[in-house]
């Protein structure tokens, strides 16, 4: 994966190319959903696939006469922080707020891939399409936002600040989120490996302390190296990745610390205790914010920390 500050002018405009056209298929997809019961709002998003097919051809003509007719393949996926866009098919039933939130998301992207592309473009004709362009995103953003007038209910409309809710996830509640996951599960094993393998309440202690803070570091420094926060709007990457690290850390000692206590039966029961409260209030965040079904979530977490939590068992038993 490239970083977007590795790109020359002849790649960024590659990238152009294939983010209008993919956003050209995907508004189509959205009018398609939407025709039947939203068609005013079907209707927007014909006309918005309709003119970013038109940046497209801006985009390609600048190219040709710039670097030739050969265009490189170069892709959202090819490029350190882009986010993710689900597929059309995964977001059936195709309501019109979610509709609008994910259009809101790629018109925000676009216009920030568009103003940190001008910073390093130096030829004027490329800088004069890259205004071009930072202009039409910026109304394109102003229609994703104000879609929900068109045809969302009173109901819908209360739901205000999803802007600041949006990086609020992506910038605290989703590394945080993960690091939570990661230190709580895979400390599981190694922590309760060590328990039933010595029965010495200071020597699984040092293991969970080891254990925990050594995920934390790698978390920290794995997240801040994924994504520099450029165009996804995810923030600052060691900000992100220090927030990573110390819900990591704080995910393992929560089962660690029972371990300060002598009595090993004691110090056991009341990890296993802390573990099953890490994992509800994993699923609970991930409910709250994700949008993701409480019970879902906390199946889900739940099977993946007790599959952790019998293989550290066996281990140590071993």
């Amino acid at each position: 994966m490239r970083r977007f500050d590795d790109l020359d002018q002849r790649e960024m405009l590659a990238l152009a190319i294939s983010l209008e056209e993919e956003h050209g298929r995907i508004y189509a997809d959205y009018a398609a959903g939407l025709s039947a019961d939203y068609p005013a709002s079907a209707k927007i998003f014909i006309e918005l696939g309709q003119e970013e097919n038109q940046h497209r051809r801006w985009l390609i003509d600048v190219f040709q006469r710039k670097f030739g007719n050969h265009i490189p393949l170069v892709r959202r996926q090819d490029v350190s922080g882009f986010v993710r866009h689900d597929p059309i098919w995964m977001v059936r039933p195709l309501g019109i707020e979610k509709v609008r939130r994910q259009a809101e998301q790629i018109e925000q992207e676009t216009r920030a891939f568009y103003e940190a592309a001008l910073k390093r473009a130096s030829d004027a004709e490329i800088r004069k399409l890259l205004g071009d362009l930072i202009a039409a995103e910026s109304q394109h953003l102003g229609i994703a936002q104000h879609l929900a007038g068109v045809e969302l209910t009173n109901e819908a409309k209360l739901d205000e600040a999803q802007t600041a809710r949006r990086s609020f996830v992506l910038q605290y509640v989703q590394p945080g989120l993960n690091g939570l996951i990661d230190g709580s599960i895979s400390t599981l094993a190694p922590i309760f490996a060590a328990a039933f393998a010595t029965h010495n309440t200071w020597q699984t202690f040092l293991v969970g302390i080891a254990a925990s803070i050594g995920a934390g570091i790698s978390m920290a420094f794995a997240e801040a190296l994924s994504d520099d926060g450029q165009i996804s709007g995810r923030g600052n990457p060691w900000f992100r990745g220090s927030v990573t690290g110390l819900m990591t850390t704080v995910g393992g000692l929560g089962h660690t610390l029972p371990y300060l206590i002598p009595e090993f039966r004691t110090a056991t029961t009341i990890a296993i205790a802390v573990v099953f409260v890490e994992l509800w209030v994993i699923a609970g965040v991930r409910a709250r914010f994700m949008e993701t079904r409480f019970w879902r979530a906390a199946f889900e977490v739940v099977v993946g920390g007790l599959i952790v939590f019998a293989v550290g068992i066996l281990i140590g038993n071993a």
